[in-house]
C-alpha cells in the first residue's frame, strides 16, 4: 500500500456513507470519560475498514462528517495500527444534553460494515461527570478545531458582576433577537459587526451554558477569520472574535481569543520533536502578569507522570521562549508500521501527543491548554541488526537477528542453499527462538546452527580453519503479508588447525607410519593413493593398523599395495610408500609424507605402466652351477644387466626381446623366458656340449581396460601396475611370491607388480565400503582392489 495512503488513513480518515439495531456485542466497543471529551472505540475487526457515527438528540440524527466534527465538537479517526477507530466527543459538542456544566450525556449511532458491504446500526450512549473542575479559561487545541470557554465571571469588562453576566444569557437564551454581536479582529481591517448566526454560517460556533460562553473555530482554511503567527519561530493560528451585548447601561464584551501551535513536528533522525511558545503572546492579550504554571505532557490523550516518560526517552525542554519536547523513534506509547518496497524495509512511527499547558496571571486566574497533535516520522529505510554470538568452544553458530518490529514475523530461512521453514528447522535440530529486545517494543530473532549441520568448511590460508554460514531470512510484513528477504553472512574461523602429520620411519621389512591426534583431525581424510585408510583397507592390503585416543599407527609391508620401487640392482633398492591428508569434499591433498627406504635384494619383479619390467632371479635354483652371465632373453640379443654369482637382473620393454603377448577376455599377458647356457655330458659320449636350457619364465598380467592407448595409438601406457609372476622351473623348491608396484603413481586403482614360484596371480576383487567410527581420525573405505 502506498505510504501515502496508509499515513492518510492512520492520522484522520473519516468516511460516512441501514439494517438498524439496538443490541451492541458485548467487548466491540468501549466507553471512557475524560478530563474534557468522551472517548468512543470501536474495533475495526468489529466494526470494518469504515465504520461511521452519527450524532443523536432531539432534533433527529446528525452525520459526522468531517466539517460537521470540526464545526460541532467531534473528531473522528480511523487508526489501522492499533486497529481501532475512536471519536473524542467535547463536552460542549452540539447535540451533548448539558445539565449545569457538571454531567453531560451523549447519544451516537455507530454504524459498521463487513466484508459483504452490509450495514448494521447500533446504539451508543453513554453519561459523564465532570471528572475536573474547570478552570476559568480553557483552551482545546483538538486536531480538527480549536475551542475556548470562560467563566462569567471573566467577562472581559473590569466590575462586571455576576448577575449581569447571568441577565445577558437569559436574554440571550429568550429574546428572539438577541442584542449580541460578534466581531472578528484581524490585522488591518476594521471590526465588522455580525449576528452568531451569520457566524454560524463562516463556520463558527458560539454556544452558551448555564455558566460558560463556548467559542469553536476550524482550523485555516476553513476557518476565514483567522490568521496564522509566527511566535518565538513556531507557527500559530489565531482567532480574535469579541462578543458584545447591549443591556440598558451595561455593554458586556466578551474576549473570546483562542490560539493553539500548528507544528507537526519533524524527525531529527533520532525521534520525534514538536515545539510551541513558552507563552502564546495571543492569549497574554489584555491580561497583566500571565505566566507559564506548569507543563504536562503525554500521549493518546493522557498525562503521563515524569517517571514514565523518563523511563520512555521522552524529554521535555522548556525555555524562556520555547518549550521543546522530544520522543524517540520507536519510544513505547507510539505505533511503528512496517512496509517492504523493492525489498527494502521501511517504517514510519507514529505518536499521538498530548499536551497540557497552565497559565497563571497576577490575581491568580487560571488558562488551562490542551493540545492533541499526531505526528509521524517520513517513510525511513530500516536496517536490521546482525549479530553475531558465536562461542567457538560450542561449535554452534548463534547469530542474533534484531531490530524488527510488532508486524514483522520470520517464516523460513535459507541456510548455505538449504531452505527451511521454521518448523522444518525446528525438526532439523536448527534453533530458532524470537525474543523480546530488550527497552523497546522490537523483537529479533535467534538462529542456532550446529557447525556440523550445513556448514561451508574453508582454509583460505594455512593453519586457518573457516566455517562460513549464508543466511537468507524470509520476513513477513502484516498484515499484508508481504515477502521481505534478508541476507546475512557469518564467519567462525580457528587458528593453528593443520592437517594430520605423519613420522616415518625405516624397518628392515617394513615402514611404519605414527601420527599423533590433534582436535581437528575428523576434518581431513587419510588416503593411500586414491583410497580412503580404513581397517577394511588396511586388512585387505596387509596393511597393520593401531588406532586409539592418542595416536595412528600403520606398519606397511614391504611389497604391499601401494609401494613403489626404484635404483634397483642386485644388492638393494629403494622401495618408497606414500600416505596424504585430503579435503573430503574438494579431495585437494592438504599434506603428504613419501617415506624412502633402503631395502636389500633378495628377488623382484616390477611391471611398470611405461611397459618395462625389471626383474632379479637366482638362476641356479633351476641348473645348479649354471652362469648368470650366460642368460639371455627370447631374443639372445638381450643380456643382463647386472650378475652375480647366482642372480641375474634383467630390465627390457614389453614389446622387445621376443616377448609374448596373449589377449583375453578381460586381461593381457606378457611373457619373456630366462635362458641358460650349460655344459652337459652324455652317458654314451666322453666330450661335454653346450646346450640352452629355459630357467625361467617371467609373465606381467595387465588389465585390458587400462591399455587403451595401445590399441588406440600403440603406445604402451597402462593406467596401472601390473601383475608380475617369476616361474622357475625347478620341481623341488619354492619360494615365497612378493609384490612389489611400479615407480609411476597412476590415476586408477593400482594393481600390484608380483614375484612368486610356479603360480599365478589374479586381479584383485573390489570390496564394498565401510565406515567405522571417526573417534581419533577421518577413515572411509572406497572400493577398491586387494
Amino acid at each position: 500500500m502506498d505510504f501515502g495512503i496508509w499515513l492518510g488513513v492512520f492520522v484522520l480518515l473519516s468516511v460516512w456513507p441501514s439494517v438498524r439495531c439496538s443490541d451492541l456485542p458485548r467487548g466491540a466497543i468501549e466507553t471512557v470519560c475524560r478530563d474534557r471529551y468522551l472517548l468512543v472505540t470501536t474495533q475495526l475487526s468489529f466494526a470494518g475498514n469504515k465504520p461511521r457515527f452519527e450524532a443523536v438528540d432531539a432534533d433527529g440524527v446528525h452525520p459526522i462528517t468531517k466539517q460537521y466534527g470540526s464545526e460541532c465538537g467531534y473528531m473522528f479517526s480511523i487508526l489501522p495500527l492499533p486497529g481501532h477507530a475512536e471519536l473524542r466527543a467535547s463536552y460542549f459538542s452540539c447535540h451533548t444534553d448539558n445539565q449545569d456544566d457538571e454531567v453531560f450525556t451523549f447519544s451516537f449511532n455507530l454504524i459498521t460494515i463487513d466484508a459483504n458491504r452490509v450495514e448494521a446500526t447500533y446504539s451508543v450512549t453513554a453519561t459523564c461527570s465532570l471528572p475536573l473542575p474547570w478552570s476559568p479559561r480553557e483552551v482545546s487545541c483538538e486536531e480538527n478545531y480549536m475551542e475556548v470557554s470562560v467563566r462569567g465571571e471573566v467577562s472581559g469588562l473590569p466590575g462586571t458582576k455576576a448577575d449581569d453576566w447571568t441577565a445577558a444569557l437569559a436574554t440571550a437564551h429568550s429574546s428572539a433577537t438577541s442584542t449580541w454581536q460578534v466581531m472578528f479582529q484581524q490585522e488591518g481591517q476594521q471590526l465588522t459587526p455580525m449576528s452568531p448566526s451569520e457566524a454560524r454560517e463562516l463556520g463558527y460556533v458560539f454556544y452558551l451554558t448555564q455558566g460558560r460562553l463556548v467559542f469553536r473555530s476550524p482550523y485555516m482554511p476553513g476557518s476565514v477569520m483567522g490568521s496564522v503567527t509566527m511566535v518565538n519561530g513556531t507557527l500559530v493560528e489565531v482567532v480574535y472574535p469579541i462578543l458584545v451585548s447591549r443591556q440598558r447601561w451595561v455593554v458586556i464584551m466578551v474576549n473570546l481569543v483562542v490560539a493553539c501551535s500548528t507544528d507537526e513536528g519533524m524527525y531529527d533522525g533520532a525521534g520525534l520533536v514538536w515545539q510551541t511558545p513558552t507563552l502564546l503572546s495571543p492569549l497574554v492579550s489584555g491580561l497583566s502578569g500571565l505566566e507559564s504554571f506548569k507543563i504536562s505532557m503525554g500521549v493518546d490523550g493522557q498525562l503521563l507522570d515524569e517517571p514514565i516518560t523518563a523511563e520512555r526517552g521522552y524529554s521535555l525542554d522548556i525555555s524562556d521562549t520555547t518549550v521543546q519536547i522530544s520522543i524517540p523513534f520507536n519510544a513505547a506509547g507510539g505505533y511503528r508500521k512496517s512496509f517492504v518496497m523493492g525489498n527494502m524495509y521501511h517504517e514510519f512511527y507514529v505518536v499521538r501527543l498530548y499536551y497540557e499547558h497552565i497559565f497563571m496571571d497576577d490575581s491568580g486566574v487560571e488558562t488551562r491548554l490542551r493540545l492533541h497533535r499526531p505526528m509521524n516520522t517520513p517513510l525511513l529505510i530500516q536496517h536490521l541488526s546482525i549479530i553475531n554470538q558465536t562461542v567457538l568452544k560450542d561449535r554452534v553458530f548463534t547469530v542474533y537477528l534484531g531490530n524488527l518490529s510488532y508486524d514483522v514475523d520470520l517464516v523460513a530461512v535459507n541456510l548455505n542453499g538449504h531452505k527451511f521453514t521454521m518448523l522444518e528447522a525446528n525438526k532439523s535440530g536448527l534453533v530458532i527462538t524470537m525474543v523480546p529486545q530488550p527497552n523497546s517494543t522490537l523483537h529479533a530473532y535467534i538462529l542456532r546452527v550446529p557447525f556440523d549441520a550445513v556448514i561451508h568448511k574453508l582454509y583460505p590460508t594455512e593453519g586457518l580453519l573457516e566455517y562460513s554460514l549464508d543466511i537468507n531470512y524470509t520476513l513477513v510484513i502484516l498484515p499484508q503479508a508481504e515477502p521481505y528477504f534478508y541476507l546475512a553472512s557469518v564467519v567462525a574461523q580457528f587458528n593453528d588447525v593443520f592437517p594430520p602429520v605423519f613420522k616415518g620411519v625405516c624397518n628392515e621389512k617394513s615402514i611404519r607410519f605414527q601420527m599423533d591426534h590433534k582436535p581437528f583431525d575428523y576434518l581431513w581424510e587419510v588416503v593411500v593413493g586414491p583410497h580412503i585408510l580404513t581397517t577394511n583397507l588396511a586388512a585387505k592390503r596387509g596393511y597393520i593398523m593401531r588406532n586409539d585416543s592418542k595416536s595412528l599407527t600403520l606398519d606397511v609391508p614391504l611389497f604391499s599395495v601401494g609401494y613403489t620401487y626404484k635404483d634397483i640392482n642386485l644388492k638393494q633398492f629403494y622401495g618408497s610408500f606414500e600416505i596424504h591428508s585430503r579435503l573430503p569434499k574438494t579431495l585437494e591433498v592438504k599434506s603428504s609424507l613419501a617415506k624412502a627406504c633402503l631395502f636389500q635384494t633378495t628377488e623382484v619383479i616390477v611391471c611398470s605402466t611405461e611397459g618395462v619390467v625389471t626383474v632379479v632371479t637366482d638362476v641356479t635354483l633351476a641348473i645348479p652351477g649354471a652362469e648368470p652371465n650366460g642368460t639371455f632373453l627370447l631374443d639372445s640379443t638381450c643380456r643382463p644387466q647386472e650378475t652375480d654369482d647366482t642372480r641375474v637382473l634383467f630390465s627390457f620393454g614389453l614389446h622387445t626381446c621376443g616377448t609374448r603377448v596373449q589377449v583375453h577376455h578381460q586381461h593381457v599377458t606378457y611373457e619373456n623366458d630366462i635362458n641358460v647356457e650349460h655344459k652337459s655330458q652324455s652317458v654314451n659320449a666322453p666330450v661335454k656340449s653346450r646346450d640352452t636350457a629355459s630357467v625361467v619364465t617371467v609373465r606381467c598380467v595387465y588389465p585390458l581396460s587400462d591399455l587403451y592407448k595401445l590399441f588406440a595409438y600403440w603406445r604402451f601406457e597402462a593406467d596401472s601396475p601390473g601383475v608380475g609372476t617369476i616361474l622357475t622351473r625347478v620341481p623341488v623348491k619354492t619360494f615365497q611370491p612378493t609384490f612389489p608396484p611400479t615407480t609411476l603413481t597412476t590415476t586408477r586403482r593400482p594393481l600390484t607388480s608380483t614375484t612368486t614360484s610356479n603360480t599365478g596371480l589374479s586381479p584383485g576383487r573390489q570390496m564394498p565400503g565401510i565406515h567405522p567410527r571417526a573417534k581419533y581420525v577421518s577413515l572411509q573405505l572406497a572400493n577398491e582392489p586387494t
